[in-house]
């Protein structure tokens, strides 16, 4: 008798997300104890040695909670089959939020253990569900389609294989493998943003929706970043040729360049001129590039746009320029 059919469905994710990695590399994944995690790590114990790879498994302790530090060593200890477990204690900091502040530590220890370790991918538990959270979250923000695009499936160093897969598949998965998860005190508390979506809006968009809602927004996501990869692609072609001269701390771009392009790249090709020429791109917003992109659809004489970071755009003689201010 082959193994329950969540199991196979998780394991089957896991093979796919590791195809093409070299026999005898070392694949880590971040276990918190959750089911999706553990279901996540059972199946890279399964499925690790079959394809000659080397498995482990990571696990953080962000200092949160009491009896935290005992937790995660239980989690490290678990008899899952894999090659190698750690506990990564980390301090926590206040930017950006509780939320935000846990996510940056987390990825910070994550990142300097894989390197330690010379591992070539970390795989992480997040489901369709959770994809599903980030859309409607992207949503609430209105901060555009590479927002509504969700999480990758791989970005770099990190591999998500459940994000097709539903969290009740994760919850049959252990408990047919007789796993007991920890359930996170912290994912039903209401103070964070992202419990109140998944335990209040999700169920409230079911319920008056119909089911599926959750699918068809990691769907969305799915059609988001395909388009959203393109209109990159797009736009990185279009701004070296309308780029005029492109050094540190100033980028001149060619206005009739810029007015021949639809607005989306061209937004995308004045963003990527403000951050080439020094601005901050976690403190550019949309605001900031449409204001200079005025400059190019509304030119009526205006003065400099101010940028953050000390930076500026002004058009001059058919030009654009992104600068330090003020601009020459």
């Amino acid at each position: 008798m082959g193994p329950h059919p969540a199991v196979a469905d998780v394991r089957r994710a896991v093979r796919e997300a590791l195809a093409g990695v070299g026999e005898g590399e070392l694949v880590l994944v971040a276990c918190s104890g959750g089911a999706d995690s553990l279901a996540l790590a059972a199946a890279l114990a399964f499925v690790a040695p079959r394809a000659g790879l080397r498995s482990g498994l990571l696990t953080v302790d962000h200092q949160l909670q009491e009896g935290s530090g005992g937790r995660a060593r239980k989690v490290a200890a678990l008899p899952l089959g894999l090659d190698h477990a750690e506990v990564l204690t980390v301090e926590v900091g206040t930017a950006g939020g509780p939320e935000a502040a846990a996510r940056d530590a987390r990825y910070a220890a994550l990142a300097e253990a894989a390197g330690k370790l010379r591992a070539v991918a970390v795989l992480l538990g997040h489901t369709r569900d959770d994809q599903a959270e980030t859309v409607l979250l992207g949503l609430a923000r209105g901060s555009g389609l590479r927002s509504l695009s969700g999480m990758a499936a791989v970005s770099g160093l990190y591999r998500r294989p459940l994000l097709g897969l539903p969290r009740a598949t994760t919850v049959a998965a252990c408990r047919a493998l007789g796993l007991d998860p920890w359930d996170d005190p912290h994912n039903e508390d209401p103070r964070f943003t992202r419990v109140r979506v998944r335990t209040r809006v999700l169920p409230l968009l079911e319920s008056e929706l119909g089911p599926g809602v959750a699918e068809a927004l990691a769907r969305t996501a799915d059609l988001a970043r395909d388009d959203a990869d393109a209109l990159d692609e797009w736009a990185e072609s279009a701004y070296q040729n309308c780029a005029l001269s492109d050094i540190a701390g100033s980028v001149t771009l060619s206005v009739p360049a810029l007015e021949g392009l639809p607005g989306a790249v061209r937004r995308r090709v004045l963003r990527r001129a403000a951050i080439a020429a020094g601005t901050p791109s976690g403190a550019l917003s949309a605001t900031h590039v449409r204001a200079v992109d005025r400059l190019v659809t509304a030119w009526r004489g205006q003065k400099a746009v101010d940028l953050p970071g000390g930076m500026a755009a002004v058009r001059r003689c058919g030009t654009l320029i992104l600068a330090i201010s003020p601009i020459p």
